[in-house]
């Protein structure tokens, strides 16, 4: 078994769901989020004809840049730093390649329309900074769901419950939208936005304490 060098990680994600995976796996970790002023919306904007891949590799590893830089300016002992990014998207689909956090109602509504009756990927890249100036070590999952035909009034009851917003392809797979997917394939924490096998490798790499 490797030595055990850090007792704890930052995590650099306002995502409740990260931190109960995190949790989940025994990792103690201090949230390093963004300060007042920083920008942290254009990050996540997709740049014209990317793909989903590497959009998702992009913003994980632009937000570990980031949140280092937030560490050096913060005065704080040092620990590894642990960033994520999930996303769907339908392959093959111009419309679909990157399906991001819903903007409003009609913006839910669409990509819940073109996510019924399709199976679609969600991806989600990790990266791990374990030395403040050391690249950091980084990894994308990929998981498939299958969506159930979804009807006019399945689709407002759930967006009228709220969960579809602020989450990638405008549904959470822990919550409500749990009753529309028949099956996946791959990893269902990854689909959460954290995958625990994979990250654990990566932290057991690190010398991270946990399970």
């Amino acid at each position: 078994m490797s030595k055990v060098l850090h007792s704890f990680i930052y995590l650099a994600s306002q995502s409740p769901r990260r931190q109960e995976l995190l949790t989940q796996i025994g990792v103690r970790f201090e949230l390093l989020l963004a300060r007042a002023g920083e920008d942290t919306e254009s990050i996540e904007i997709p740049l014209p004809n990317e793909k989903v891949r590497t959009y998702v590799e992009r913003v994980t590893l632009v937000k570990s840049a980031v949140a280092l830089e937030r560490w050096k300016k913060s005065g704080l002992a040092w620990a590894p730093i642990l960033c994520a990014d999930t996303t769907v998207s339908l392959p093959n689909s111009a419309k679909g390649e990157i399906l991001g956090k819903p903007a409003d109602v009609v913006d839910a509504e669409r990509i819940l329309r073109m996510l019924s009756g399709k199976s679609h990927e969600v991806l989600t890249a990790v990266a791990l900074t374990v030395k403040p100036d050391e690249s950091p070590m980084h990894l994308v999952q990929i998981s498939e769901v299958q969506f159930a035909e979804l009807s006019d009034a399945q689709i407002q009851a759930y967006i009228a419950t709220k969960e579809p917003f602020g989450k990638a392809g405008a549904y959470g797979i822990q919550g409500g939208a749990s009753a529309f997917i028949p099956s996946i394939q791959g990893s269902y924490s990854g689909i959460m936005g954290l995958p625990l096998y994979e990250t654990t490798q990566l932290l057991k790499r690190a010398q991270v304490n946990c399970i």
